[in-house]
This record gives structure tokens, C-alpha cells and sequence, in this order.
């Protein structure tokens, strides 16, 4: 019924597409978050997102786009937000293991990798400079968790005039319920979300 609502009210009903210049943005696939020996590395549904990711990215680096990822982490709990995740306080700071990317989607001679210290890959951080400096009008938005700083980094991206997309296999959260739920409410609004092999087929036809 909600959906009819939606629907009724024009929510979705205009694509975005892809423009002339698409890059593609990795939120958070660190470790902390991508192995399992990690408090907050056990969703077996960002391990698949990880995988997927890295076909995209494979594909993406052949066709030269660019690459920008984040890991999340801060010097001291003096600079950290208040966080209501306890594990983050411990083993999330500067040079900790869980700081690490995962290498299976990061190539550190190809990529633009930074720091963030709040939800969105945007805030406080040099990646719409980046951005600007290779002339980039479309983002590509993939990383975890979708719920919380993938849905902070697609809202940035928005807002920040970029034509949004989400390859929906290539995001991952601790549950399936939220991640379905805010891709759903975000394809209603502000982004084109498909699947990467759907998304790897338009950039196959797409010229740069």
C-alpha cells in the first residue's frame, strides 16, 4: 500500500543515468568491517558485497574511471563523534590493524585513498576536490554499511549536484532488512540503484 503512495506522489519516476564522467566511490571496506575475526566484520552480507565490488572495480580501473575510498578511523577518542557503537572505541584508531583496507578491493597505485572520521565520505574530507580535479559528474557509490555511511555518502552526493548510482549487490550491512529498505527509499529519491552486472554493462557501451 505504501508503495502505491510513493508511486502515486511521482516518487521514482524520473531516472538519473549516467553522464560524462562516472568515478567510483569505496565507503568503508576496511577490515574492521570485512573479516570476521573483527567484532564488526561478521555480516556475511558485506563479505558478498566485497566480492562484487571488486568485479566492479576490476572492470572500472580497465576502463581507467577514477577509484576513491575511504577507511574510517580517528588519532584518540578525543576526536570521535559520539558514536553509539561500543566496538568502535577500541582498535579504530590511526594505524590499528582494523584500519587496514581490505586489499581485495584496493589497489593502492591506482586508487585515491583518505581518512574519514564521520558517516559520509564527503564530510571533512578532500574527495570533492578529487572529484572536481577529474572533472567527475556521476558517482558510483558502493561500501558498507548501507544504513549508515553509504546512505550518509549517497544524501552528500545528492547535495552536492553529483548524479548518484548504487550497484545494490556491491553495498552490504549487518541485515539485509536495512540495507533493502534504505536502497528502496533512496532509488525513490536520489539515486538510479541496480544491480553491477547491469551497471557494468551500461559502462561497457558508455564513452568517456
Amino acid at each position: 500500500m505504501s508503495e502505491t503512495k510513493y508511486k502515486d506522489a511521482t516518487y521514482g519516476e524520473l531516472s538519473i543515468g549516467i553522464g560524462e564522467r562516472p568515478a567510483i566511490l569505496v565507503v568503508d571496506f576496511q577490515v574492521g568491517f570485512t573479516n570476521p575475526i573483527y567484532t564488526l566484520g561478521k555480516s556475511s552480507h558485506v563479505h558478498n558485497a566485497v566480492i562484487k565490488t571488486s568485479k566492479l572495480l576490476d572492470f572500472a580501473r580497465k576502463k581507467k574511471l577514477p577509484v576513491a575510498s575511504c577507511r574510517v578511523g580517528w588519532g584518540s577518542k578525543k576526536d570521535m563523534g559520539y558514536w553509539k557503537i561500543g566496538s568502535l572505541y577500541d582498535g579504530w584508531f590511526y594505524g590499528d590493524p582494523q584500519t587496514e583496507m581490505d586489499e581485495r578491493v584496493y589497489e593502492k597505485n591506482y586508487d585515491f585513498n583518505f581518512w574519514k572520521h564521520a558517516p559520509s565520505i564527503f564530510f571533512g574530507t578532500p574527495l570533492a576536490n578529487f572529484l572536481n580535479k577529474q572533472n567527475v559528474d556521476t558517482v558510483i557509490i558502493t561500501g558498507c554499511t548501507t544504513s549508515g555511511c553509504v546512505r550518509a555518502s549517497i544524501n552528500d552526493a545528492f547535495s552536492y549536484g553529483y548524479r548518484v548510482i548504487v550497484p545494490e549487490d556491491c553495498c552490504g550491512d549487518m541485515d539485509e532488512a536495512p540495507h533493502n529498505e534504505n536502497l528502496r527509499d533512496v532509488g525513490r529519491r536520489y539515486a538510479d540503484v541496480m544491480k553491477s552486472s547491469a551497471l557494468i554493462e551500461k559502462l561497457k557501451a558508455h564513452n568517456n
